[in-house]
């Protein structure tokens, strides 16, 4: 069975994991799409919950193994993928699948599944906003922090690409409009 795709994207900081996180927890039919990445593990992740933990070279070889539906080289040899194993893994349970991903491999993937995918773009209320929740998560460094907020600009920009746009004003705004959207698209 094919199930749907819901694809939330943002730049880092802008609340798209929590949304996601609490969209689990209300829509039972929902299902998370682990990623495989080639940064190393944080403190507090787990392979296989969080992330595919892999090295630079198993990605590529995955790469050339066309065993991804999508994959982007985020950052110089920091490349994120969704691999065609894992949706396939979820489908055959019978459940609709989302996704917690960037906005390039967010607008790859609803490309490929078009009417099948919905894709949803987080707007932070400001780029102020996202260097605040970035400084607040005391995993990043300021090398990082200012490369996160270079790449955001960007990002911002290809919102109007997207399905929806939920403003993250406010959490309990966000949960309420992405519940909205996800029952709506499902039905």
């Amino acid at each position: 069975m094919q199930g749907k795709l819901i694809i939330f994207s943002a730049p880092s900081g802008a609340g798209k994991t929590t949304i996601v996180q609490h969209l689990l927890k209300k829509v039972p039919l929902l299902e998370f799409s682990v990623s495989a990445c080639s940064r190393p593990m944080r403190k507090d992740e787990t392979q296989g919950v969080d992330y595919y933990f892999i090295s630079v070279d198993e990605f590529k070889i995955k790469i050339t193994n066309n065993d991804f539906v999508e994959w982007e080289e985020v950052y110089k040899d920091n490349f994120y993928g969704t691999l065609k194993s894992e949706i396939e893994r979820i489908w055959k349970k019978g459940h609709h699948i989302i996704f917690d991903m960037d906005v390039v491999g967010g607008l790859n993937l609803k490309k490929q599944f078009d009417k099948n995918a919905l894709a949803i773009f987080v707007m932070p209320p400001s780029i102020q906003h996202l260097e605040n929740r970035l400084k607040m998560r005391e995993t990043e460094t300021s090398e990082s922090i200012a490369r996160r907020l270079g790449k955001a600009e960007v990002e911002l920009q290809t919102a109007e690409q997207f399905d929806k746009i939920i403003l993250n004003d406010t959490l309990e705004h966000a949960f309420i409009e992405a519940e909205k959207v996800v029952n709506e698209f499902l039905l």
